[in-house]
């Protein structure tokens, strides 16, 4: 990863890991876990001792899921498949996990797994890693908090929205021409409209967005993350699509907030 890599996904950490939305979750999940005292812990542990012991379980956990996300689902281009993409970071996940509440035990407790058991201790971790991931992937992929909240208020819908069916009418992410059609991605899925694309970047509206490519429009606060290539660069999307960036657009990158100045 280079160091503007680096940068943009350091950037989008601390923004996500300090956002009201994920502290509240990790609090009350946090809560939950010492108020049940599962594994144990409720007899083994007093309360406070409970919190403290998941909250670093719970915060640790997903401080580390969230990390390996950005850098399997995101920037990861070469490993194929997004699917693989999720079990890759997932399994890591899982695996970073069952180190650290192995340590954790060992300070706590005093105890390790027995020989026996630790294979199946490490592989359910791992499990639940995945399917937690997978969970984090999809919202992440189909939601679109930043646009939708939005919505909510009087901010009139893309007028190309209009052309879309019902069921793929979600925020803005991309549109990328295809021959003589105009693919339009939103967080509901995407569609094929017959159309030029600038007549399609004129039915935006207000969407924060612009022309990264002769072929493609970006929603920008749709972006998770950013690749340098030479003095081009590629936009990773919140669907799993790259969009192309052309050497001369990437002062609207910069402008937008998405690169270092």
């Amino acid at each position: 990863m280079t160091d503007t890599e680096s940068h943009s996904a350091l950037r989008e950490w601390r923004l996500h890991m300090a956002h009201p939305l994920t502290l509240t979750a990790i609090a009350g999940v946090t809560v939950i876990l010492a108020l049940v005292g599962p594994f144990g812990t409720i007899t083994s542990l007093n309360t406070l001792e409970r919190l403290a012991y998941w909250l670093l379980l719970v915060a640790g956990g997903y401080a580390t899921g969230y990390s390996l996300s950005l850098v399997f689902l995101h920037r990861a281009d070469g490993l194929g498949r997004h699917w693989l993409r999720v079990a890759l970071a997932g399994g890591s996940t899982g695996l970073c996990m069952a180190v650290a509440v192995t340590l954790l035990n060992l300070v706590v407790f005093g105890r390790l797994p027995g020989k026996t058991a630790f294979p199946t201790f490490v592989a359910t971790i791992i499990a639940i890693s995945v399917v937690i991931m997978a969970v984090i992937d999809t919202f992440s992929r189909h939601l679109a908090p930043r646009q939708e909240a939005r919505a909510q208020g009087d901010v009139t819908p893309p007028a190309i929205l209009d052309r879309l069916p019902l069921d793929k009418r979600g925020a803005l992410i991309a549109l990328s021409v295809e021959d003589h059609y105009v693919r339009v991605h939103t967080t509901k899925g995407e569609d094929m409209i017959l159309m030029r694309l600038a007549d399609a970047i004129r039915e935006v509206g207000d969407t924060q967005g612009d022309r990264v490519h002769r072929s493609h429009w970006a929603a920008f606060d749709q972006v998770t993350g950013v690749t340098r290539d030479g003095d081009r660069a590629r936009l990773h999307m919140t669907n799993g699509a790259d969009i192309p960036v052309s050497r001369s657009n990437i002062p609207k990158l910069k402008r937008a907030g998405l690169l270092p100045r």
